[in-house]
């Protein structure tokens, strides 16, 4: 995943509107509401997510502004609320657009095949595998025969790649800021729990995600057999 840094996303905002900067800065702001910003972070993330706007930004930047345990939740939370506004966009909205962007997208194909009988197992394996976009997956559910609890419930399966971002972000939060943290007892230490901590979150996600893509696998097959 690419995340910009601040000064890389200036440089290249030079010629209109870029994402990253702009994201960039509404995270610097909400960094500095206090209590609301749990609220301004989840509203954001929502419209970054149905705007087709980079949430991988946001997702590392919620472990930089919130830690890692209350970033989780509020990605979460935003994400999946997102997700089921585009969802809802989808469906009702556009399905005609939507239509048109995934025309000829065999890997969407597959799955608009499997989701009508195993919606929400589908769901949960799509979410946990990294390889299906996450935007355009939003908006692609909603012309497939899953129902709306079927896809809600599935969100569930963003949960391990939403912590190990948000981990990561942490992570390069405690970095930027490594210099002026003099009250460490044994900063050493901590820095090898941290470390320790981050390579068993991304072992753990690869295991998860390797077990999803061998289960999809198997039920895209099954359905293509069946046909």
């Amino acid at each position: 995943m690419f995340v910009a840094s601040p000064a890389l996303a200036q440089e290249t905002g030079t010629g209109g509107f870029n994402p990253q900067n702009w994201l960039l800065n509404a995270l610097q702001w909400i960094d500095g509401l206090g209590t609301a910003g749990a609220i301004a972070f989840i509203l954001l993330y929502i419209v970054a997510t149905v705007a087709f706007l980079p949430g991988s930004i946001l997702t590392l930047g919620a472990g930089v502004v919130f830690g890692v345990v209350l970033g989780s939740v509020y990605v979460f939370v935003g994400a999946t609320l997102g997700a089921t506004a585009a969802f809802l966009v989808g469906r009702y909205l556009a399905r005609g657009w939507v239509a048109k962007k995934i025309v000829g997208n065999q890997k969407f194909k597959a799955i608009d095949e499997a989701v009508g009988k195993e919606g929400l197992k589908i769901v949960i394996l799509t979410r946990l595998s990294p390889v299906f976009p996450f935007n355009l997956l939003n908006y692609g559910y909603g012309i497939t025969g899953v129902s709306l609890k079927d896809y809600v419930i599935g969100s569930l399966g963003m949960i391990p790649g939403t912590i190990m971002y948000v981990y990561i972000g942490s992570l390069a939060g405690s970095l930027a800021t490594v210099g002026t943290e003099t009250n460490q007892a044994n900063p050493t230490l901590q820095w090898v729990i941290r470390i320790i901590g981050f390579i068993a979150t991304v072992v753990v996600t690869i295991y998860v995600t390797k077990i999803a893509r061998k289960a999809l696998d198997e039920a895209i097959l099954t359905s293509e057999v069946v046909e």
